[in-house]
């Protein structure tokens, strides 16, 4: 990991998008984190609530470095925070827990439904004291109805969404994606929601209440197959690395290595087959002449592609599909890609500095402003590291008030969350 580029610094007269916002994030596990996580690359002061001692359970899963106090996926999702202990059971937690949301711009919780309501933190009583408070609750399956009790993690809303049966082979079973494809959807369509909110409250003064659930985000990633399934009456079939609706698009075998090619319109097929292969002939065809031809006719297409993609190296291939302009790429493994030109022209994988460890991996946020551009990362904070520091700038509280709140239990023992 040595040769990951180090972080490129943000100008320092730059200006941060949400650098006038301030959120509570008491949310764990994927898509809150993730979600907040956004809001604090674009600037906003992003305070995560964890429970004293424990923090976040997303904290354990592996690999655990000791000294982070968390696992490779906690610090994915949590960079740029500062992290608060509190024990929302003590009875005087839920004082400072209004405190710091009387502070605030944004309140985010993915709690079970209930939760919020039995700590007396939920929107209908916040925003009594603070009608303009943007009120974010992340669920399973929403927070009203028939399945609000229910919880939810994303391979459950892969299933019941339909959309692992529409990924795989059409010989076994479907297959779950592995990437959390949910939970990173439902964290981008939260915080759409937030910054939306964020505008409307602008605008008129008011906050409001957000929903946002994993269930409603996974039948939206099905993509169009619910209208061509409403339309034809008919499930999707599953087609492995095949593309049911355009031809040629799937894996090909160069003599050294796979890769993948799409041809999604007649003009590309026709650059393939004319420019990169020699074969004008078929490109010309009346068998192929259309899109519908050529699914007709996959198993022929695929075939000839073969046989004339054997005959050469991807190193062959590559410089013809993007001279003649046919979209196309190699199939990597996750190692392959952080090492790839692409990811290091980006800078999409870099490292940034830590102040136990020299330095840890980062991945970057696909967003780029020209003027107003994100922060630079913070590495994901240990539990309860910014207790002190947090009381003092947002509630202005003395040193003598942060003992006694430790002294009394309300941040977790003695042991826990002890200072910046």
């Amino acid at each position: 990991m040595e040769n990951l580029v180090p972080q490129a610094r943000r100008p320092v007269d730059a200006a941060l998008p949400l650098s006038h916002i301030r959120v509570i994030d008491f949310t764990h596990f994927i898509a809150g984190p993730f979600a907040t996580m956004m809001l604090a690359d674009m600037g906003a002061d992003v305070i995560k609530v964890e429970a004293p001692g424990r923090g976040d359970d997303f904290r354990n899963y592996p690999p655990v470095e000791p000294t982070l106090e968390a696992g490779a996926p906690f610090v994915w999702t949590n960079r740029n925070k500062r992290s608060v202990t509190l024990d929302l059971k003590h009875p005087h937690a839920r004082k400072t827990a209004l405190a710091l949301i009387a502070e605030a711009d944004v309140v985010v919780e993915n709690f079970s439904t209930g939760v919020m309501e039995r700590l007396s933190l939920d929107y209908e009583e916040l925003k009594l004291a603070k009608p303009d408070l943007i009120f974010c609750s992340i669920s399973a399956y929403g927070r009203t109805g028939s399945f609000a009790d229910r919880g939810g993690f994303d391979p459950i809303a892969q299933a019941e969404s339909g959309y692992i049966s529409m990924n795989g082979y059409a010989d076994r079973d479907g297959v779950r994606s592995l990437s959390p494809i949910m939970d990173m959807s439902t964290a981008l369509m939260a915080c759409n929601a937030i910054l939306g909110a964020l505008i409307a409250r602008h605008k008129s003064g008011e906050g409001q209440y957000v929903e946002v659930a994993l269930f409603d985000t996974a039948v939206q990633m099905t993509g169009y197959a619910a209208l061509q399934q409403l339309i034809t009456g008919s499930n999707p079939v599953r087609n492995g690395n095949v593309s049911p609706d355009t031809c040629p698009s799937g894996p090909f075998a160069a003599s050294d290595r796979n890769f993948l090619i799409n041809c999604g319109n007649t003009g590309i097929f026709h650059r393939l087959m004319g420019q990169v292969l020699d074969r004008p002939d078929i490109a010309t065809s009346p068998r192929y002449a259309t899109n519908r031809d050529r699914v007709e006719h996959r198993a022929e297409i695929f075939a000839i592609l073969d046989e004339l993609f054997a005959t050469q190296p991807w190193s062959f291939w590559k410089e013809r599909l993007r001279e003649a302009n046919v979209p196309c790429g190699e199939l990597r493994s996750i190692s392959d890609m952080v090492e790839s030109d692409e990811v290091r022209e980006r800078g999409l994988i870099t490292r940034i500095p830590h102040p136990d460890l020299g330095w840890v991996p980062n991945m970057v946020l696909p967003i780029r402003y020209s003027e107003t551009p994100l922060a630079d990362p913070i590495p994901a904070p240990r539990i309860g590291q910014h207790n002190d520091e947090v009381l003092r700038d947002w509630l202005t509280l003395d040193d003598a008030a942060i003992a006694a709140l430790r002294a009394d239990g309300v941040l977790g023992t003695a042991a826990a969350g002890t200072g910046d």
